[in-house]
């Protein structure tokens, strides 16, 4: 089987993303499922690998299929965006805002031409991008305006454990008032399709409790009543395998026991404490309906150890990991929707 070329846009060059890049493609085991091509500044990547203390060799390529794949060498497609004399590790500067937002912009384009599989992504850092005036505040953001992508969703992986999100970065009371019957109908049928394009299509979904004990018959609140359960009446009548509300204090340890292929979490810190509480550096975002397949760390640019070669490497691989695992599954179902249209 033809391994997939793996999309790893550096990120932020002040923050740690040139560094775990760096680590992580030393690791044998990625090249035993993937080629991963990095799209950056090949003089960050070659001091990335200095101050990491590897023997890498940094390889400029024009095109994927140029590179040479091992542990011993980095192929990088050079946007040679930095000017390296005003630069400076862990402080906010216009020109990493604008070179990070530009590496992904590049893969895209890859992406979309066929010449990658999937993208890894490394952090950014959203002061750096308004310095930098990039009028997007993130990652998803930015995938969704260059694809024309509505609406995104995010899932978390770690350990098999599977998380979706009603609701991203709003206001917990805002996301509160988000829970409702025909939010939760529309993110149930969005969040099937998206586990049936990585080839997950047994098991059951859970939708996560609001209130404490799901409300306990109204006793502390009415919106999982009121709400959530007839959504999930309605989506179970429409031939959906889902279940809840279940209370948000378990329905996460039984998901990673193997009762739930999936949990649609209600609101961000609700999955996102589960899923870094469980295993921090492993939890890998997906983002799931873009034309292509993207998963990233999930830490942000660590200003504060950039340019040390302390930062850990842990979730870079797992990211590209997850990457390798899906990229074919989730090529092919895209493929199928373009051919049914």
């Amino acid at each position: 089987m033809t391994k997939p070329f793996i999309g790893i846009p550096m990120g932020d060059p002040a923050g740690i993303g040139p560094e775990i890049i760096v680590k992580a493609l030393v690791h044998e085991d990625i090249y035993d499922v993937c080629r991963p091509v990095v799209i950056g500044d090949a003089e960050a990547i070659r001091k990335s690998v200095e101050i990491c203390k590897l023997a890498s060799e940094v390889r400029v390529i024009k095109k994927s299929d140029e590179g040479q794949f091992s542990s011993r060498t980095i192929n990088v497609i050079d946007l040679n965006n930095i000017a390296h004399e005003k630069f400076s590790y862990g402080i906010v500067q216009a020109q990493n805002g604008l070179a990070s937002y530009e590496y992904i912009k590049k893969s895209v384009e890859l992406a979309l031409n066929g010449e990658l599989a999937a993208i890894a992504t490394t952090p950014i850092n959203k002061p750096a991008l308004k310095a930098g005036n990039v009028d997007f505040i993130g990652h998803t953001e930015i995938l969704a305006g260059l694809t024309n992508t509505e609406d995104p969703l995010t899932m978390f992986e770690v350990r098999g454990m599977r998380v979706f999100f009603l609701s991203r970065h709003v206001p917990l009371r805002r996301a509160c008032e988000m829970v409702t019957e025909q939010r939760l109908l529309d993110y149930i049928d969005r969040c099937t399709g998206a586990l049936e394009s990585l080839g997950i299509t047994e098991g059951t979904m859970a939708v996560a409790g609001l209130n404490p004990h799901s409300g306990d018959n109204g006793l502390f609140g009415n919106e999982d009543m009121e709400q959530i359960v007839p959504a999930v009446e309605k989506a179970r009548s429409r031939g959906y395998r889902v279940v809840g509300p279940v209370g948000a204090d378990s329905v996460f340890h039984q998901a990673l026991m193997g009762k739930y292929n999936s949990v649609l979490s209600l609101y961000h810190d609700q999955g996102h404490i589960a899923t870094k509480t469980l295993d921090f550096e492993r939890t890998i975002a997906i983002t799931l309906g873009l034309p292509f397949l993207r998963t990233s760390v999930d830490h942000g640019t660590a200003y504060d150890i950039a340019g040390k070669g302390t930062a850990s490497e842990v979730s870079m691989v797992e990211a590209i990991l997850l990457a390798s695992k899906y990229a074919g599954p989730y090529s092919q179902w895209i493929g199928s929707r373009i051919v049914g249209m």
